[in-house]
């Protein structure tokens, strides 16, 4: 039910799904806590827990806390999107995708609305499934060293200069 994965030398929790919601955490070396927050939502449902083996059981606690005081106060659980959002692009992408537009016979908006589309039809996980395994992603691999250049590439390079 959760994927732990080691970046950069941070510790990162996804957990989820969850009666719907899925969660993140990072872990914090100074508190000795994983700090965590449930996404997807606009609402602010956090958790924390001073352990990994704990960190699952926080965060399904922490949907079940949000929901039962949804249920309580008689507001929705989740605060729907409005369907609208400002984006920041470089000038020269907005005038490329300008153009696509127009040449497609469509307004920007509609075909920036189909390329998310598309994009979240194909992508292969929004939430991590149910059974995933621990794991730690391999560590950057340093830039070969270059070979020291041989006698001969050495006098080519003395004959160049």
């Amino acid at each position: 039910m959760n994927a732990k994965v080691i970046m950069q030398e941070r510790l990162h929790y996804l957990g989820g799904p969850y009666k719907d919601y899925c969660g993140r955490a990072e872990y914090d070396d100074e508190a000795r806590l994983f700090h965590g927050e449930v996404i997807g939502t606009q609402d602010v449902v956090t958790f924390q827990a001073t352990n990994w083996d704990d960190l699952g059981r926080a965060f399904r606690e922490s949907v079940d806390d949000y929901l039962a005081f949804c249920k309580e106060s008689g507001q929705p659980a989740e605060k729907p999107f409005s369907g609208k959002f400002v984006t920041r692009i470089a000038p020269e992408v907005h005038k490329k995708i300008s153009i696509l537009a127009e040449a497609a016979g469509k307004s920007l908006n509609q075909l920036v609305c189909e390329c998310l589309e598309q994009m979240v039809k194909t992508a292969s996980v929004v939430c991590p499934p149910d059974d995933l395994v621990p794991m730690e992603l391999p560590k950057p691999q340093k830039k070969a060293k270059r070979a020291a250049p041989s006698k001969r590439a050495k006098s080519r390079q003395r004959e160049h200069a």
